[in-house]
């Protein structure tokens, strides 16, 4: 099925939104201050040598210097020392490296990939191992090695493997086909085995003319990731409403991705690119709970730190025919509606589905059919079972990056993440406790009470007797100071 990628950019954020029949299927964000460092290829300086840590520390340009443990250095001889890498299927391991001071020396270049960003005082995590990756292939400039993913099915990685031997040739270099590779052409292998050699042959030569910390390859932008990941034979058009972007893509795709060069288009409509979809507005009700169907059914998708559960209700939808046929159809949508939301959300991990119960076993097998024909159409790897015996599904999809949620949201102030918040009544209760456990332990001449206006209102009118029967108990006043700036859970008693 034919599919339009629209890309708004700004100096800021660039936003990325496929359409699909005119409806949005995924939402890209990249910010620019929070693009991270992994990935990027630096020509460092050795700054020490650690033999106690068996590390080195490498200036590569950064704040703080970058750590290269001794397990991640480049194997010199690997006749000497054993394969550069376990292999992909065998878990081959490799002898003990030799000491690192045998290795490196202070003032010495390296040419060191960052594994893992900086974090707090620690600085970035190195390896000199280097490795590219493509839209189906990684890339291993220093080592032979022909892998395939370990999550493709056995029986398949024989024939997969020596495909690409076929395909590589005897151009040098190792690769490892991922998993989303796994239905590629021989082509599209073709393509991305030429974009990866020709970005390492760039590598290499920034390399010889760099001096020492510099950065020689910046892992992509996402405007730039569209063309090698997300542009595919049913890509049917690439706009960008940047003319500076424009043409920057445009000379990229024509040196590393030219079968999508011809459909990269300027947008110049009057309005903003996302705007004839409603792109806004359908990243503001992905961040909801509730999705509604078009039958008037509706989802109820809650997002957890282990797992997201999504519940299926009829809502409005009565059916034409009987109780039987109304649930079978709210949940043959439901399925179709589950697919498209876990792409928008970008949900990972664990998904448990909740589906109406349905009695007939034809209906459970054409929902669940449905739903693995709509996730058939997910880039992203995904696993689907059957109903359980308490009719729940349970499926799994592969976590790529932060769900839309995690990145445009953060945990609210007032119900830290919960939710909900505990009523202005229980919010007055938990005062007066106070007030009485305060009151044995100190005698001031007056207690104060700052809260919420709402607690404040209630204190005001249906609680006043329980305040006037606390007062009168402890023997001295309370007065109430009515605090807009509070949460409703947030208080405070003054001793006066």
């Amino acid at each position: 099925m034919t599919h339009d990628i629209l890309i708004n950019w700004s100096p800021q954020e660039t936003r990325v939104a496929i359409i699909e029949q005119g409806a949005v299927q995924e939402v890209h964000i990249e910010r620019a201050l929070e693009r991270g460092l992994v990935g990027n290829i630096y020509v460092g300086r050795v700054q020490r040598v650690l033999p106690g840590m068996q590390s080195a520390f490498i200036d590569i340009g950064l704040e703080r210097t970058a750590f290269l443990h001794v397990a991640d250095l480049l194997p010199h001889i690997q006749q000497r020392f054993g394969p550069a890498r376990a292999d992909a299927d065998h878990g081959g391991a490799r002898p003990a490296p030799p000491p690192i001071e045998r290795q490196v020396f202070e003032g010495q270049s390296l040419l060191v990939q960052v594994l893992k960003d900086p974090i707090g005082t620690k600085g970035a995590r190195l390896t000199a191992q280097i490795s590219i990756a493509g839209r189906l292939l990684v890339f291993l400039p220093h080592d032979e090695h022909i892998g395939v993913s370990q999550k493709i099915p056995s029986a398949q990685r024989e024939a997969l493997r020596q495909r690409l031997q076929a395909l590589v040739g005897e151009g040098g270099g190792g690769f490892i086909l991922r998993t989303n590779a796994e239905d590629a052409t021989d082509e599209e292998l073709a393509d991305d085995i030429a974009y990866l050699r020709k970005t390492w042959e760039r590598i290499r030569e920034r390399a010889g003319s760099a001096r020492p910390p510099a950065l020689l390859y910046e892992e992509l932008t996402l405007v730039q990731r569209v063309l090698r990941d997300l542009a595919t034979p049913a890509t049917r058009s690439i706009q960008v409403d940047s003319r500076e972007q424009f043409a920057a893509l445009r000379a990229f795709a024509q040196e590393y991705t030219p079968q999508v060069a011809e459909r990269l288009q300027l947008y110049r409509g009057e309005r903003p690119i996302f705007e004839p979809f409603q792109v806004d507005e359908e990243i503001l009700r992905a961040l909801g709970r509730r999705v509604e169907l078009k039958s008037g059914g509706y989802l109820i998708i809650d997002q957890t730190e282990a797992l997201t559960t999504i519940d299926v209700n009829t809502g409005a939808f009565v059916g034409a025919r009987n109780f039987d046929d109304t649930v079978f159809r709210t949940n043959l949508e439901a399925a179709q509606a589950i697919a498209r939301q876990l792409r928008l959300r970008n949900l990972g991990g664990i998904v448990i589905i909740d589906f109406i119960d349905m009695a007939r076993e034809e209906h459970r097998e054409a929902v669940l059919a449905e739903l693995r024909k709509q996730l058939a159409r997910d880039r992203v790897k995904t696993m689907v079972g059957g109903f359980s015996a308490l009719g729940l599904v349970e499926m799994t999809r592969k976590r790529t990056r932060e769900s839309l949620a995690q990145m445009l949201t953060e945990t609210c102030p007032a119900c830290d993440g919960r939710g909900r918040v505990r009523t202005a009544r229980t919010v007055c209760y938990d005062i007066l406790r106070e007030i009485l456990r305060e009151a044995r332990a100190f005698n001031p001449r007056e207690f104060r009470i700052v809260a919420a206006p709402a607690v404040i209102e209630r204190f005001l009118d249906e609680e006043s007797q329980h305040l006037a029967g606390l007062s009168d108990f402890i023997g001295k006043p309370i007065s109430l100071q009515s605090e807009s700036a509070m949460t409703q859970e947030q208080y405070d008693i003054v001793l006066l």
